[in-house]
């Protein structure tokens, strides 16, 4: 592609006004708050808040970003589902408008962006991952700012930006260490698209210099741990997630994605590899190929991939406006946007809570959707996803009742015991209003904040077994039994446990009951 051409398309496509840019990206925003509620807080919300209070320069499942940015909404506008929902909604709003903009970058005029960002904006896992406040949602903007940096490189853009890729790279990773991934999909990409020649210079490697001078920190932070997610990686891999064979692996692309979808990034990753047009481009198709060979050989959770497609999208969109050409273009391209918008949205309340529970029940047993969980894990009648967004607060407040109950100077000096971060983020978001102590666990970071001031003397243990709470106390009590009819099955059950004069001090026992997974 001539480089005065494309900046001519620029021009021009910039002289259309904000609207075609931003129309539907700020509509995007728009629906994600005004869904924001949802069926209430999510499990990892709760103990991104909890991350965002010890603030330190990683922890054991995830680098230091998303608490950082958790603990600035706590302080400036709350703890509510619309508070913490803010920052995905804008973040997908401009990932919307970054897939817009690479189909652009590819060659695309107006229809191409509008098609992209349409096929951004209403792709299931998308849908999903931008409506709660986690990593996964920032993840997804980073590698689509990176990639549109990368576009730029391979049309002959200044060797400059190859800073910048470096920098958005180094920030990416300490949000989520996946964006790994990228940096191997663009080096094996421009040497399997006969674009060795970028790698020749000194740029791209000055940038990978300063992505890991911005990742060092959490580097060294791992170090002086003794390396706790790599612990953690094994014993998700071993023991929690659900080993798929690559077949299954491509089979969830095609689902969470969209069949919709599905007509845009399958196409745009054929065009990408074979298209005459797009022979700059290929390292973008070959990249996309070497990170899902990384991730079927990972055993990769299926959602990990979702941050590859952006280019994907923008290029099947490109492809499918110079089809257009020769079919008639308006026909073609309003049946593209319709069936992409359609049958998506027709997929949306699988993705996002927008539905009564009662509602999406009977509309999934309408349409013969079993829910499903990545993990092994016992299902219920709602999907994962939804089900721990359910009974958080309730949780607490039956915890509260049980701590209430407790003889005045019994509860001076009681503490919470959780067995998952899920339960102790509870007890701290809400715990403080109901007269309880912030809670500790033995789960993934929380391991690392020690057992705070607990001595073992009276404790509230949420879950666990009464045999294996008499072999380490002298009185094991029942306080109460919570329940929660659309929870996740193992959290929807629990006795709430009063437990007095700890057999082994709460100190030697914390080495012992650590579980990053």
């Amino acid at each position: 592609m001539d480089r005065g051409l494309s900046r001519s398309r620029e021009i021009e496509l910039d002289r259309t006004g904000p609207l075609l840019r931003w129309g539907v990206p700020g509509l995007v925003a728009v629906f994600h708050l005004a869904t924001s509620s949802g069926y209430g807080i999510f499990r990892d919300e709760l103990y991104y808040l909890a991350c965002g209070e010890h603030p330190a320069w990683g922890y054991v499942d995830h680098p230091p970003l998303a608490p950082l940015l958790a603990a600035a909404v706590r302080a400036t506008l709350g703890t509510s589902t619309l508070a913490l929902r803010l920052l995905p909604a804008l973040a997908a709003a401009l990932f919307v408008a970054l897939a817009g903009s690479l189909a652009v970058g590819l060659g695309g005029r107006r229809p191409a962006r509008l098609l992209a960002q349409l096929g951004a904006a209403t792709a299931p896992v998308f849908l999903s991952l931008f409506g709660i406040f986690s990593m996964n949602a920032f993840d997804l903007l980073f590698w689509a700012s990176a990639l549109r940096l990368l576009v730029e490189l391979l049309d002959d853009g200044p060797p400059e930006l190859w800073l910048a890729f470096g920098l958005v790279a180094g920030v990416g990773l300490q949000n989520k260490v996946s964006m790994l991934f990228l940096g191997f999909g663009t080096v094996v990409g421009l040497l399997l698209g006969g674009r060795r020649d970028l790698l020749a210079t000194r740029w791209p490697w000055l940038g990978g210099g300063i992505a890991a001078l911005v990742f060092l920190p959490h580097l060294l932070w791992q170090r002086a741990h003794g390396w706790p997610t790599l612990e953690f990686m094994e014993n998700a891999r071993r023991l929690k997630n659900v080993a798929l064979d690559p077949l299954t692996f491509l089979a969830e692309q095609f689902r969470i994605m969209g069949p919709a979808t599905a007509v845009l990034w399958v196409s745009g990753l054929v065009y990408l590899l074979s298209g005459l047009q797009m022979r700059r481009f290929r390292p973008l198709g070959w990249g996309y190929l070497a990170v899902l060979g990384v991730m079927l050989v990972t055993a990769a959770k299926p959602y990990y991939l979702a941050a590859a497609y952006a280019p994907l999208i923008a290029a099947g969109a490109v492809g499918v406006e110079h089809l257009s050409l020769y079919f008639g273009r308006r026909i073609l391209r309003f049946a593209v946007a319709l069936v992409v918008v359609g049958a998506n949205l027709a997929l949306a309340p699988f993705a996002k809570a927008i539905l009564p529970v009662e509602s999406f029940v009977r509309y999934s047993t309408a349409l013969g959707v079993r829910p499903g969980t990545d993990e092994r894990h016992e299902i219920g009648r709602l999907p994962q996803f939804f089900a721990d967004q359910i009974g958080w607060r309730e949780l607490a407040e039956t915890v509260a009742a049980v701590h209430r109950a407790l003889p005045a100077e019994e509860r001076e000096h009681a503490c919470v015991f959780a067995q998952n971060y899920g339960q102790a983020g509870a007890i701290d978001l809400y715990g403080p209003s109901l007269g309880l102590p912030k809670a500790i666990s033995a789960h993934n970071s929380y391991w690392l904040w020690g057992p705070r001031a607990c001595s073992g003397e009276v404790v509230i243990v949420i879950g666990d077994r009464r045999q294996r709470l008499e072999e380490l106390f002298a009185d094991v009590q029942l306080g109460a039994t919570y329940r929660c009819s659309d929870c996740m099955p193992y959290e929807a059950e629990k006795p709430i446990w009063i437990v007095r004069h700890g057999k082994v001090p709460i100190a030697d026992l914390w080495p012992r009951i650590r579980s990053f997974i």
